[in-house]
């Protein structure tokens, strides 16, 4: 019992002191000063920690700097702490986790009692117009996951005969042109990698231009034609939007590959925020050929976008729960019984995502190619994006 009294004596002098000491250096100073020894040998124990872990730790500390008024966290800086960037803390979100959650609970199927208020006030916060679904009937729609997904009139959506380029999907206009330096711009100002984004030639017919001619960029072994230039667009589909895609010609689809990677919000705002998003965002790019040369359709995955579907493609899974950061997998559509691909139409149903996202357009064609947009605008699917 004694020894039990001396330790508890010695940690109310111990604390006193402490309390001296700090009450001290706040008549010093007149103004909160943090007692910086303990926070440095606290700070020494966090960096001690494995990176998850001090992530993990940090996040409430950062989330409140950038939260609280008057930089209330600030004197923490004073003794080393560093908050992480806006940019860092929003990437180690599990986006792709919550992407699943949000699919298991959008194929929930709802009462038909609930359905009409909880379809309304979707179509009230994003715009959506019904007149144009082929099922009006909000009872109809059994989850969210197939009102997402519905179905237009035919006739609501012509298909534009006089242009060689449709949109392929209703959405706003982020950029387009000619793709100059081996670069793409995401939004005006934030560029990124052709190469990233679609991934390293594999076919052997570039693997032997590559070889033979290392001075010419990856742009460049894309243009099969000469005199053709590579051109590029880029469509936002907001939650509102209808979210099936379609053919934007006649083409015919030889290649897709398959990138998982994160599943962060693609819209406007953010993408002006995090350089290379496409890059690091899960994608389906599905390349092939048309009458001036190569041409590319690219299914950007989104936050609650990780379901991103190809109606010929049945192999195709994506937001799986794991994946190795940087890789992707590779499928052919072209077989010893099928040397011509998948031939698609101009118009034809080629693929859907669940919410909204991002189709990305890149295609060669002669140097006369010219569109027939403004960035910013809305548009619909059929609407001519360009033509010679």
């Amino acid at each position: 019992m004694q020894d039990t009294d001396n330790m508890k004596n010695i940690r109310r002098s111990s604390w006193r002191k402490w309390a001296l000491r700090y009450q001290s250096s706040l008549q010093a100073n007149g103004r909160l000063q943090f007692p910086q020894l303990a926070l440095r040998r606290r700070l020494g124990q966090l960096s001690c920690m494995s990176r998850p872990a001090l992530k993990l730790r940090s996040w409430p500390l950062t989330i409140l700097y950038y939260l609280l008024p008057f930089g209330a966290l600030k004197p923490l800086t004073r003794v080393g702490w560093r908050p992480m960037s806006r940019v860092s803390l929003y990437k180690s979100v599990p986006t792709r986790l919550l992407s699943r959650a949000w699919g298991r609970l959008n194929q929930v199927e709802l009462p038909t009692w609930l359905r009409k208020p909880v379809y309304s006030l979707y179509i009230w916060t994003f715009g959506v117009n019904m007149k144009e679904a082929a099922v009006e009937d909000l009872h109809h729609y059994r989850n969210l996951s197939e009102f997402f997904r519905r179905k237009l009139k035919p006739q609501s959506r012509p298909v534009c005969c006089y242009h060689s380029v449709i949109s392929p999907s209703d959405g706003k206009i982020l950029n387009f042109g000619q793709v100059k330096n081996c670069e793409v711009e995401q939004v005006k100002g934030v560029t990124y990698s052709l190469e990233s984004f679609l991934g390293p030639c594999t076919s052997t017919e570039d693997m032997q231009f590559s070889q033979t001619s290392s001075c010419n960029s990856f742009q460049n072994q894309l243009v099969t034609k000469e005199g053709n230039e590579l051109y590029h667009c880029v469509i936002y589909l907001a939650p509102g939007d209808y979210h099936c895609f379609h053919s934007p010609t006649d083409w015919r689809v030889s290649h897709r590959r398959h990138f998982p990677g994160s599943l962060m919000s693609v819209n406007p705002g953010v993408a002006r925020w995090i350089k290379e998003l496409f890059c690091h965002n899960e994608r389906v790019v599905l390349t092939g050929d048309w009458k001036h040369g190569f041409f590319s359709l690219t299914a950007v995955g989104a936050t609650n976008v990780g379901s991103i579907r190809v109606y010929f493609d049945r192999d195709l899974r994506t937001n799986s729960p794991s994946y190795s950061k940087g890789s992707y997998n590779d499928f052919s559509f072209i077989t010893n019984n099928n040397k011509e691909g998948i031939p698609m139409r101009k118009g034809e149903h080629l693929g859907e995502f669940n919410l909204g996202s991002t189709i990305v357009l890149i295609f060669e064609a002669p140097k006369d190619f010219n569109f027939h947009l403004k960035p910013g605008q809305k548009i619909r699917f059929g609407e001519a994006l360009g033509s010679l």
